[in-house]
């Protein structure tokens, strides 16, 4: 990479940071670089409550359930108990990670932390756009999904009569994402408390399913150990062994988005602990209640997959639950998988407010200082709310090009998920940077959880890209790869635009307060501005 272009003003970030004493948050933020602009609000429990609404169970496995359900027991349950192992995997690497340095940008602040003087730069831009975008493309993904929650709940109140045209469920979609916007807007403090009750909501719709769903389902329903444990009928065209690889989809995206707590760090107290913790106790507690909740619904959905994937209401939990509980019983329990999934998308807009505000700090947005701008009244950003929000519309105007091309969005939600984690990963271990590590470590296990982590996304990857069907049209096309790719290209083209692009000005992420003597380590690399 060329030497960068010299400029006035702030300077970049040295390659490796030392902090050795403790400090409170904002000291430890400041000896990282950057000043105290938001006010810390959560407390560790509520960091914990954005990671575990985001995961959201019960909606989540529902918006997906058709990637498993395909495969019977088997792809439900092995598929998922096979997935939440190397998941586990990712969250320790990414946790480690930010206990070391916990800020909003967290993964494009690592990787041009971590990685070589020669390529921090580029690296630390590509993460940063793509890790941008694929945090605008979980909004969209969560609410497009609470979406076809809300039509399919209108569809069993109709006695599964009526049937929502593309139109209607886009327009119940821009509904919520402005309605997302609006509560992302308050204060920091209303954001916060209200993940308690995401919590609660989240664990006592998890119960009700697996205590409940046993007993109202009619006994001709009820399935043997052999079909939930056991049972394997392919309906794709893929080979069986391939097919179930295919059902990893499913726990890919209902266990995910590492990050989110990372983007609430410069808002939460004890951050260092705070976060990291969040991170493992959302995956490993998400993991459990999903692996519960999916041995439950294979016993009590009957054996009838092919009506149940077909029905009109386009979502098979909702068609699972109407069969078990009835109409009016169903109607109750989906009217609260909507709102869960609604406060998943408040969740996700707030922590992917926050990743685009960071990188607005860092001057890497076009109007930067517009989004970096920090509202009076409320102390949030909230010009990166609406920006994350209006993303989100365009993004679902997918849906107009069919099935395979919105539901391509859930699996570029893991795909640009996998890219921007698997760098900073790697960089850590392959960049020749000390690591300073934080109050959450593995010791001797950090290269080992790293190296896993990293090849399981590397081929999660390539599995995403496959389309649904051998098939492959216009209509079954996987469109992932083309989105995935677009974005790529996006970041790398716009890096190396001759004199406007982010080679000639983006020096990485920028120090906003003054250097305290000694609490950096400056190298040569550094030194020389590289």
């Amino acid at each position: 990479m060329d030497e960068p272009s010299k400029r006035s003003g702030p300077t970049a970030l040295p390659a490796e940071v030392k902090v050795r004493e403790p400090v409170s948050d904002e000291e430890f933020l400041a000896k990282l670089g950057y000043k105290q602009e938001l006010r810390r609000e959560f407390t560790p429990v509520e960091v914990f409550g954005v990671g575990f609404s985001i995961i959201g169970i019960f909606p989540s496995v529902s918006s997906v359930l058709f990637f498993s359900l395909p495969y019977g027991g088997v792809g439900m349950v092995w598929g998922w108990t096979i997935c939440v192992v190397f998941l586990t995997f990712i969250a320790l690497a990414i946790a480690e990670l930010a206990s070391s340095a916990p800020t909003s940008g967290g993964l494009y602040y690592w990787t041009y932390t971590y990685s070589t003087p020669k390529w921090r730069r580029f690296l630390s831009w590509v993460v940063g756009y793509t890790n941008t975008i694929c945090s605008i493309t979980a909004v969209c993904s969560i609410d497009w999904g609470c979406a076809l929650q809300i039509t399919s709940a209108a569809s069993i109140g109709s006695n599964l009569v009526y049937i929502p045209s593309t139109a209607q469920t886009f327009g119940v979609y821009c509904a919520l994402v402005v309605s997302h916007a609006v509560v992302c807007s308050l204060t920091s403090k209303v954001i916060a408390r209200l993940q308690k009750l995401y919590i609660t909501l989240n664990i006592v719709l998890v119960l009700v399913i697996i205590i409940g769903m046993p007993i109202a389902t009619p006994k001709e329903l009820r399935n043997n150990a052999h079909f939930v444990f056991g049972g394997l009928e392919n309906f794709s065209d893929y080979p069986t062994g391939y097919g179930f690889i295919l059902s990893f989809m499913a726990p890919l995206w209902a266990v995910g988005a590492f990050d989110s707590c990372v983007h609430i760090s410069e808002e939460a107290s004890n951050a260092t602990v705070a976060v990291p913790w969040a991170i493992v106790a959302a995956t490993t507690l998400g993991s459990v209640l999903g692996w519960a909740l999916n041995v439950t619904v294979a016993f009590c959905m009957g054996t009838d997959i092919g009506s149940i994937l077909g029905s009109v209401t386009g979502q098979p939990m909702s068609t699972i639950l109407f069969n078990s509980f009835g109409q009016k019983g169903a109607l109750a329990i989906w009217s609260l998988v909507a709102i869960t999934q609604f406060m998943m998308g408040t969740s996700i807009l707030t922590a992917s407010s926050r990743q685009t505000w960071a990188f607005a700090r860092d001057g890497a947005l076009p109007f930067s200082p517009f989004f970096h701008r920090i509202n009076s009244t409320t102390g949030t950003p909230v010009n990166c709310v609406w920006l994350s929000g209006v993303g989100a519309i365009l993004l679902g105007l997918l849906a107009f090009a069919g099935p395979s091309a919105i539901n391509a969005i859930f699996s570029l939600a893991v795909a640009c998920q996998y890219v921007v984690y698997s760098i900073p990963i790697s960089a850590r271990f392959l960049g020749g940077k000390e690591f300073k590590r934080g109050p959450f470590h593995l010791g001797i296990f950090s290269l080992p959880v790293a190296v896993i982590a990293v090849v399981w996304m590397i081929c999660m990857i390539v599995v995403l890209m496959f389309p649904a069907s051998l098939a492959v049209n216009a209509a079954s096309m996987n469109y992932s790869c083309v989105v995935l790719g677009g974005t790529l290209l996006f970041a790398v083209g716009y890096y190396h635009i001759p004199k406007v692009g982010g080679k000639y000005w983006f020096e990485g992420p920028v120090r906003n307060v003054p250097q305290v003597e000694g609490v950096y380590a400056v190298d040569d690399d550094s030194a020389k501005g590289n």
